[in-house]
């Protein structure tokens, strides 16, 4: 034994040593991954991380680009609006304006009126192909007579009584078909017969007949009661021009009015017991 370790003991510790070499290096591949395995890891390590930084940048691009879209349809959105405003804020100014201007011309009036008047609540309102009629809470009981004026708190004219109870009455408002009263446009002057239409009175509009040929009225114009004679007060407000025609007939013009009352809104009116002038 000893003589074979002096002559082989060298090749022994070399084959025990590659033995062991061996035996570590598969316990460590077999604890990671195979040779090619790993090699390939290796080699594809760099190009993930490319791969990786290249992809958190497009997706941080795209974010980019999604909130800088956002912000300009958000800033689109606010422009339009703020031009909204704007011409709504203009509008308004005008409305204003004009408002000022009637005000002050329906001031100018020589005359006023001591009117005796009779609050009423309305309890109903007819609209039908043939008739746009209220109904009211008062009557004979209250002093309402037949053709007695209607008007709203603005003296805006309504209508007029056409029918009375105890306690009721039946007012045909002035787009009723039966309804018809000497206006004037105030502007201009013209005298014109305002009269209810079959064709408008579902549109709540009316019509201002027997205007001259060659009148002036612009829209908007302003129509009051003429008061010619005596019925009703003149100077109550019948409603504004929305546009003028010439008659079939091409003598004469007519205009198409939109009341000054607002017949749906109506919960309280005035009824027009009588009226005496005062210059």
């Amino acid at each position: 034994m000893k003589k074979f370790f002096r002559e082989h003991g060298i090749w022994v510790l070399f084959a025990t040593a590659v033995i062991a070499v061996s035996l570590s290096l598969m316990s460590f591949f077999s604890n990671t991954s195979s040779p090619l395995s790993n090699l390939a890891g290796i080699i594809a390590s760099p190009f993930r991380s490319a791969y990786t930084a290249v992809t958190g940048w497009i997706t941080d691009k795209q974010n980019y680009y999604q909130e800088v879209t956002a912000l300009e349809e958000e800033n689109a959105a606010l422009r339009r609006e703020n031009a909204i405003l704007k011409a709504q804020n203009r509008l308004a100014q005008t409305n204003n304006e004009e408002n000022a201007r009637l005000r002050d011309l329906l001031n100018l009036r020589p005359q006023n009126y001591d009117l005796e008047l009779e609050t009423a609540s309305v309890t109903e309102r007819t609209v039908t192909n043939w008739t746009s009629s209220l109904t009211l809470n008062i009557g004979t009981d209250h002093g309402v007579e037949v053709n007695d004026c209607v008007i709203d708190e603005t003296y805006a004219l309504v209508g007029v009584v056409s029918e009375v109870g105890l306690n009721w009455c039946t007012v045909l408002t002035i787009v009723d078909t039966d309804t018809s009263l000497g206006a004037q446009v105030f502007r201009t002057k013209d005298l014109g017969l305002a009269v209810g239409d079959f064709s408008l009175m579902r549109e709540n509009r009316l019509r201002l007949d027997y205007l001259p040929a060659d009148c002036q009225l612009l829209g908007g114009d302003l129509v009051v009661t003429s008061g010619l004679g005596g019925y009703y007060p003149s100077g109550l407000s019948v409603g504004t021009v929305e546009e003028v025609q010439l008659s079939d007939s091409g003598a004469a013009s007519y205009a198409v009015l939109e009341p000054a009352a607002d017949f749906d809104s109506l919960v309280e009116v005035f009824v027009i017991k009588s009226f005496d002038i005062q210059t």
